[in-house]
């Protein structure tokens, strides 16, 4: 617990006066503003002097007071509250405190009170200031972004800071002085803390009911968020203003969509982001990446892209290449994009300190890099020895380093992966460089610097290629960085362990704002083994963001490695990403269009089932298909939750009831996977070796027949996977409703859209899994099952209905 004997608190409240979105006071020698953003959601801000940040942070992306929203002050002797159809506000005058509820009673926000009695809705000490809210032991906690252990946070301390966690020089201060039992000593453990990606946005659970309410505080410095205690929980930040933004909920998907309505969502990501990535650090020539490209194909493992790590670079120098080792670089990127490979290399934000170096001298000329406090321009430590930083918090930096990019990708590269980006700068403390000419400290910035560079890498692929989506890659981040780049879980290890965590960081990731993550499939250090490399493979197909990356010195790690019948297994684990991209493309939109994860917790979906609450080593990937990797050596079988629900497994087709557990096998080849009972997943007929220029005739749909009446709602979105017309239109977006009422079941689809000139599909192959009707019925005409026993709908892009009886099954 952070001690705050020596902390300020506010009790005193002045005058209360009425504004146009909610309320102004005097609290001691401050101003406090709240206002309604909507019904259900109200920010806060402390002021600081007198005066109010207004754009604390670059997390929030529109105007939050845009919207009109309806309310009434209603004022007594001992509160003034503000009134929606959703929440009361209610600002306690002797002494001061501030409590938010639902329309019904129930807390969203209730501050805490000490053994005296004293209340702590806002304390400061210096430039801190701490807040101090109630819970119940019984309360869950989720979010925060990327945090190592168990997806439930309650019980746990997280400090927001974002760390190059397997350096030493970084990590130290957050291992040193642990007692020799506490795993968060060694910076190795699952359950160490902080880690690259800072988010400062949670959620909180309450026992029994269910319901969750949330709270998003816009302030980039460090903080520590403290859930350890049983009947309280603590926030606190060292420096800024308080800036919080609060949910009632009390839905988690209602939250997140508003949430990510002020973050923003993540873009629609080019098709061939989403198939398998082949990467390491490694020390490749230009042969040698050829030759890779090749042996996927010889080996027939589908595979998109493959990754170039720092030695591409001429003496770690960005945006270069060694042309002894790459003496054709354009060539070599055409004729693997013939191969149907996208090519990405890694940029990190040090430039090495170098006059001569062009990128070097343009950055001094141009007055680009951060600077220390008597002035000079900032010097970090990192691959290429002396670096300088660009201060992205600078438009004219940004922008510099977008150009930079999009000339780096004019050679015929797909997109750019971000690294060392929290800022790492190895030996030399970060604390020195500060931002926006000298005039901030790093501390405000430093949750924020890889925000900031992926808004200029995308500004500047934008700019270079208008029409085509973007893809980055970032190691840090902040909250916002789902709407400019993908996320990774950093250097993880070869370790069971870490292939568990991952599950659990994912969903924190997702329920956080950023859907489009993934590990390091493997594990990036330390040497893999058959059987981990083969059961992480089997789950990191199942995930959003699908890469195998090693380190340099470790055992090989590609799909061929540990011989022939491990890649047999790789290899049908891939085919089934690729066969279902259609499905995973489509939970990519509709996380587009509403935030919701692509990877998500139970507890996301079935929020309301206390079983799940601490359920973290399964998870739904999209709406529809439930995954339980195997996370343990040897394992013949593991036991799995099924909610809610039907449930058919997808390797045998047998149908199981919900809210129930069962003991799924799990032989070599595979891991449980099942699929919820109403859906209608589309696939692929076939995995072709990439996404490039693959636009099938025929898509598949397994349509899961329910049990029991009622409907349920599946997308299918089809359009050319890479330029940036679809959202105007140039696509197909079919609704599938599936409704079954007794013995009929009837799925009718609705599409949207006005096509795109690839598309080719002439049909659909409707396979029906829980029935074996001999015929649909298709818009009042008869279709006999073919041999498969799969029916073929002549149906292009079309609305239609189909019907088929399923009594007796």
């Amino acid at each position: 617990m952070i001690e705050t004997d020596h902390f300020v608190r506010f009790e005193r409240v002045g005058s209360v006066t009425d504004t146009a979105r909610g309320l102004l006071a005097e609290v001691e020698t401050e101003l406090l503003r709240v206002d309604l953003v909507a019904d259900d959601v109200v920010r806060v801000k402390m002021s600081r002097g007198g005066v109010f940040d207004e754009s604390p942070t670059f997390a929030v992306c529109v105007d939050p007071l845009a919207d009109p929203v309806e309310f009434t002050v209603e004022r007594d002797d001992e509160r003034v509250c503000l009134v929606t159809s959703s929440l009361v506000v209610s600002l306690w005058l002797r002494p001061f405190r501030l409590d938010v509820h639902r329309a019904d009673g129930t807390p969203v926000v209730e501050t805490a009170s000490d053994d005296q009695g004293r209340y702590w809705a806002y304390a400061t000490l210096n430039d801190t200031f701490t807040l101090r809210r109630r819970c119940r032991q019984e309360d869950a906690f989720f979010g925060l972004g990327e945090k190592g252990g168990r997806h439930n946070r309650k019980g746990r301390d997280f400090t927001m800071w974002n760390t190059d966690v397997l350096n030493p020089d970084a990590a130290g201060e957050f291992t040193a002085g642990k007692e020799p039992d506490d795993p968060r000593g060694d910076r190795t453990s699952v359950d160490f803390d902080p880690f690259y990606v800072t988010v400062p946005f949670y959620y909180h659970q309450t026992y029994p009911t269910g319901t969750m309410a949330a709270s998003f505080t816009d302030n980039g410095y460090r903080a520590e968020y403290e859930l350890s205690p049983h009947d309280e929980y603590r926030m606190t930040f060292r420096g800024g203003q308080w800036t919080e933004y609060i949910f009632a909920g009390p839905d988690m998907p209602t939250i997140l969509t508003r949430y990510t309505a002020l973050t923003g969502r993540t873009q629609l990501p080019p098709l061939w982001s989403l198939g398998y990535h082949q990467c390491r650090w490694f020390d490749y020539t230009q042969e040698a990446v050829e030759a890779l490209g090749q042996q996927h194909r010889d080996s027939e493992i589908p595979c998109d892209a493959l990754w170039l790590d720092i030695d591409y670079m001429d003496g770690y120098r960005v945006f270069t290449w060694d042309t002894e080792k790459f003496p054709d670089a354009p060539g070599m990127l055409e004729r693997l994009s013939e191969q149907g490979f996208k090519v990405i290399t890694i940029i990190d934000p040090g430039v090495k300190w170098d006059p001569g170096y062009a990128v070097f001298d343009d950055g001094l000329e141009r007055d680009v890099f951060c600077r220390t406090a008597g002035g000079d321009t900032y010097i970090g430590q990192v691959w290429p020895g002396n670096t300088a930083f660009p201060d992205f918090v600078t438009e004219e930096a940004r922008r510099w380093w977008g150009g930079l990019n999009a000339r780096h990708v004019q050679s015929g590269l797909a997109g750019i992966w971000n690294d060392m980006n929290e800022p790492a700068t190895g030996s030399i403390p970060p604390e020195g460089m500060r931002f926006g000419h000298g005039e901030h400290p790093h501390e405000r910035y430093h949750n924020q610097y890889a925000l900031l560079m992926a808004m200029g890498t995308r500004q500047g692929l934008v700019e270079a290629m208008p029409e085509l989506r973007t893809f980055i890659l970032s190691r840090a981040g902040f909250a916002g960085i789902q709407r400019y780049a993908a996320n990774w879980m950093g250097d993880n290890l070869s370790r069971w362990d870490h292939l568990r965590m991952s599950i659990a960081m994912a969903s924190g990731f997702g329920v956080s704002g950023q859907p489009f993550v993934g590990a390091d499939v493997g594990g990036f250090a330390g040497g893999s083994n058959a059987e981990l490399f083969t059961r992480w493979m089997q789950y990191g197909v199942l995930t959003p963001f699908c890469r195998n990356h090693s380190m340099i010195g470790n055992v090989d790690q590609y799909a061929w490695a540990f011989g022939d019948l491990v890649q047999d297994i790789v290899r049908e684990a891939l085919r089934l990403r690729y066969r279902l991209m259609p499905y995973i493309y489509s939970a990519f939109v509709r996380s587009s269009e509403t935030g919701e994860p692509v990877q998500r917790p139970l507890v996301f979906d079935h929020q309301y089932d206390g079983t799940v609450r601490d359920l973290d080593d399964q998870y739904l990937f999209g709406t529809d298909l439930l995954v339980a990797p195997v996370t343990e050596p040897a394992a013949t079988s593991r036991q799995v939750y099924l909610p809610e629900g039907d449930w058919y497994d997808w390797h045998d087709g047998s149908l199981l009831g919900g809210r129930r557990f069962v003991i799924a096998p799990t032989p070599m080849d595979r891991i449980p996977v099942y699929a919820r009972g109403g859906a209608v997943v589309p696939m692929w007929p076939e995995a072709p070796p990439s996404t490039a220029g693959y636009h099938p005739e025929v898509i598949e749909l397994h349509l899961f027949v329910p049990t029991r009446d009622g409907e349920h709602v599946s997308r299918l979105v089809e359009d050319d996977g890479l330029t940036t017309a679809s959202p105007g239109g140039a696509c197909h977006r079919t609704t599938f409703t599936l409704t079954r009422d007794g013995a009929t079941v009837r799925l009718q689809a609705r599409v949207e859209g006005e096509g795109y000139p690839e598309f080719r599909r002439t049909a659909y192959r409707l396979h029906v899994h829980g029935a074996s009707p001999d015929r649909v019925v298709l818009d009042d005409a008869p279709v006999a099952a073919d041999a498969d026993g799969a029916f073929v709908l002549p149906v292009a892009a079309r609305r239609f209905t189909a019907v088929l009886g399923v009594a007796g099954d």
